[in-house]
């Protein structure tokens, strides 16, 4: 089989996770309340009232977790800090058992030849800060570059892969837009302040990174690629604007440019323009982006589906998985494409891709297939260019999945929530075996 047929030698192979939902004990040894712990415990907020007290109590089953990531030759790991773990009211004094942790953890990993890639923020503000107006306050940007100070002078000598920010569309959309998620709230205005206050932040971070370490650094969006519905004008309009929300109004100011022009008419009253001013500070130089992709959005125009005025469309005969997302593997191709276009020789990650079926526990065939097409995917945007460098799964173990609490299961390792037990699924031994043969095993 020919190299091109193949992914290359030093291709990172990991699988991802994040703090709050993999390694409860959220109060343990000193740590302090995230919003994500205070949204879990406010009642009907959840599916059954669920939190991540325990989630899969990774804090203390991280060496057999480990063991696990060995087991399945992963070469890298993709995990979060957890803020107030660290910082117990969010800036100021620092838990050092916390960090002990996570220092634990990375000596284990390189200890199995397992590159740690950690992710400063994965959604879990510390409550102390969120009681200081959180996202809103104009400090946060302060108090996040020094929180990743404390991270990288305790880690950086071991961790040479950083991201600052995962997904901050969803911070903004779920947590200040639509209230789905933590802190809940439902604001047209404060969610684009949000919006610029978490890009401001990722660029404080990486400055104080260039101060402080040598390694790589970079950032993680969700990207989701939009088509219409129909070629009716109204749906290629309402397409634009699904773009410019979800994927171009983070990615463009990360690169160097203007915030798009969309975003004034879907936020209204709510948009002030003078954040075009501020494009420097958030365009940093970084080393490499992550993309997290899902599905594709197939897009209708929606006038009272405010305030981005658009609706996703079901397609005939699509499969569909648990979470209402269309099995859309050509949209990994398309969207590495697309983000290259813009991005130029940025070198690319595929840092989470995953998907949820009411399949059983654990010959879960129908992820076997989700993963082989998406790698496949992958494969193919190589062939046509895109420097892309590595592959994270989402996730290594089935965990807390937010406001939907546990019936939703991404991992490809089973947890049995009642006694912790870990089983390897046949997507896990399927990955291994794309892994042991640098994707050899997709042509099978």
């Amino acid at each position: 089989m020919s190299d091109s047929a193949r992914f290359p030698e030093d291709f990172l192979w990991g699988a991802a996770t994040s703090a709050y939902q993999v390694e409860g004990s959220p109060l343990a040894d000193g740590a302090g309340p995230s919003i994500w712990h205070r949204f879990s415990h406010s009642p009907g907020l959840t599916a059954g009232g669920e939190t991540g007290d325990v989630a899969c109590d990774h804090y203390r089953r991280w060496k057999d977790d480990v063991a696990l990531m060995a087991e399945l030759g992963l070469n890298a790991y993709r995990f979060s800090l957890s803020w107030s773990r660290i910082l117990p009211d969010g800036r100021g004094r620092v838990n050092q058992a916390g960090l002990d942790f996570y220092s634990r953890l990375v000596d284990a990993l390189l200890a199995k030849n397992i590159q740690p890639n950690v992710t400063l923020y994965h959604w879990d503000l510390p409550a102390a800060l969120d009681d200081r107006g959180g996202w809103l306050n104009p400090d946060v940007t302060g108090w996040f570059a020094d929180y990743a100070r404390v991270a990288f002078r305790a880690l950086g000598d071991r961790v040479r892969m950083w991201a600052t920010l995962n997904e901050p569309w969803v911070v903004v959309d779920g947590g200040y837009l639509h209230g789905a998620l933590a802190p809940g709230h439902r604001s047209i205005f404060e969610a684009p302040r949000v919006a610029h206050h978490l890009l401001l932040s990722h660029g404080a971070a990486v400055q104080a990174y260039r101060s402080e370490q040598k390694g790589n650094i970079g950032l993680v969006l969700n990207i989701e690629p939009k088509h219409p519905a129909s070629g009716d004008p109204a749906d290629l309009e309402a397409v634009r604007r699904a773009d410019a929300y979800m994927n171009r109004q983070f990615l463009e100011p990360a690169l160097g440019r203007p915030y798009p022009a969309e975003l004034a008419g879907i936020y209204g009253p709510g948009w002030d323009e003078r954040v075009q001013q501020d494009i420097a500070k958030i365009a940093q130089p970084i080393d490499f982006l992550g993309i997290n992709y899902y599905t594709r959005g197939v897009t209708r125009d929606d006038p009272a589906a405010r305030p981005v005025r658009t609706s996703p469309v079901r397609v005939p005969g699509a499969t569909y998985t648990e979470t209402g997302w269309e099995v859309y593997p050509a949209g990994l191709t398309e969207t590495l494409l697309w983000v290259k276009e813009r991005a130029g020789a940025l070198p690319l990650y595929v840092t989470e891709n995953g998907a949820a079926f009411p399949d059983p526990q654990i010959d879960d065939v129908p992820r076997v297939s989700y993963y082989r097409g998406h790698l496949r995917a992958a494969l193919e945007a190589r062939r046509q260019g895109v420097d892309l460098r590595g592959y994270f799964a989402w996730s290594l173990l089935d965990n807390f999945e937010w406001s939907l609490g546990y019936a939703k299961r991404f991992g490809i390792v089973h947890v049995d929530f009642a006694t912790q037990a870990r089983t390897l699924k046949a997507s896990a031994k399927a990955y291994r075996d794309v892994i042991k043969s640098r994707g050899a095993a997709l042509a099978d």
